[in-house]
């Protein structure tokens, strides 16, 4: 089978990674299309994974340029679909859904967004979309009848221990203490499509939290926007394919970053995410709420009357004092004591959720009999240990 996968960002690199290879060694020809999107092509390159950009330049921050360069990679698709005889397109773009229908060809799309948040994708992709996968925690909204959920996060297609082993020698080679507590800060661009209007760490907010975490440990900074000369001393530069261990040991991630906050999460280390996006993404909830990993504090300080509530009917907290109160918590607590709970947590939640990247590599290779079979066993556990 001819596989087509298209990504767009470095997120989707992790996505992919393992389901790509698995598919290879499973014989199946795959076909790696993307668009110049920040470390993009770096991943690949050291990953070893051959891929075809079909748009080295983008528009940026116009409309009309970003619906242009959607219709673009629509007809460079379709172009390399009708070259290569693909039988079968999967990403998190609206073009797999596009290049699909127009050439009747299956598809399978991928997102851990709420439909709330992403409602321009959503817009684009509902009258062409075939199947949708997404996490059990997410709402899907005006696609819901075309998606499949499983109980797991994007983020354990790559994290899962079937696929990744936290190695601690490549954080010391960075000049970390590991025997020591750190800190990891990370502050987003915030400049995607659904960012309009987001706010997230400011400069006040990061000196005052650098002044809470000082005592307690060493703070690293790593930022996809310009850093105040104030933060350079703390900036440290990490290759994206370190990341993941670096944060491993870390003690707590701090950051406005959702992906980010979820993998921390995913992988043991307390986390704080503080924007708003917090209270409208579902597996983040999840992550929060329910398996307890991190703290989501909303960045505006909101009323009673219009505050987001918890799953379990509390108040959301919201705005700085409650993130200054949420890393205080947190640091306060004894090294050991903070590592034993947040250990015994991330165990909980790995025992209900399946590795993703063997479910994605399953559904992909045999959809759509898979669609169907997981739509008539989503209800019974054995079906899900298959993928543990």
């Amino acid at each position: 089978m001819n596989i087509l996968v298209q990504l767009s960002h470095p997120a989707h690199f992790h996505l992919y990674k393992n389901a790509i290879l698995n598919c290879k060694n499973g014989g199946h020809q795959v076909f790696v299309l993307i668009k110049s999107k920040d470390i993009l092509e770096s991943l690949l390159k050291n990953a070893g994974i051959e891929y075809h950009n079909i748009l080295p330049l983008a528009h940026r921050g116009s409309k009309l340029g970003i619906l242009w360069d959607m219709i673009v990679r629509d007809w460079r698709i379709i172009r390399f679909c009708r070259k290569y005889s693909i039988d079968t397109l999967t990403g998190s773009t609206p073009e797999v859904a596009h290049a699909a229908w127009l050439l009747n060809l299956k598809s399978v799309n991928t997102t851990e967004d709420d439909a709330a948040v992403i409602g321009a994708v959503v817009k684009a992709i509902q009258p062409f979309v075939k199947c949708m996968l997404a996490p059990i925690s997410c709402s899907m909204g005006r696609v819901e009848s075309h998606t499949m959920h499983y109980p797991s996060y994007h983020e354990l297609a790559y994290l899962h221990p079937n696929h990744f082993t936290p190695n601690r020698q490549i954080v010391e080679n960075y000049g970390i203490d590991t025997s020591k507590p750190y800190f990891i800060m990370r502050f987003a661009s915030l400049n995607a499509h659904h960012d309009d209007g987001i706010r997230g760490i400011n400069t006040e907010i990061a000196q005052h939290l650098i002044d809470i975490l000082s005592p307690h440990g060493q703070i690293y900074i790593t930022s996809e926007r310009e850093l105040e000369p104030q933060f350079e001393p703390y900036r440290i530069r990490i290759n994206p394919l370190d990341m993941h261990h670096v944060m491993a040991f870390a003690s707590l991630y701090i950051g406005d970053s959702q992906t980010m906050a979820a993998e921390a999460g995913v992988l043991g280390t307390p986390f704080v995410r503080f924007n708003d996006f917090v209270g409208r993404i579902g597996y983040l909830r999840e992550l929060e709420d329910t398996y307890q990993l991190g703290y989501g504090i909303h960045a505006t300080p909101l009323t009673e009357e219009s505050t987001i509530r918890r799953n379990d009917g509390s108040l959301q907290p919201s705005g700085v004092e409650a993130l200054y109160k949420a890393v205080e918590t947190l640091v306060a607590m004894p090294a050991e004591e903070r590592r034993q709970i947040f250990a015994a947590r991330r165990e909980k939640m790995l025992s209900e959720k399946i590795d993703y990247a063997k479910f994605l590599t399953w559904f992909i290779e045999n959809y759509p009999e898979s669609a169907k079979e997981t739509k008539e066993k989503q209800e019974c556990k054995a079906f899900w240990n298959q993928f543990k």
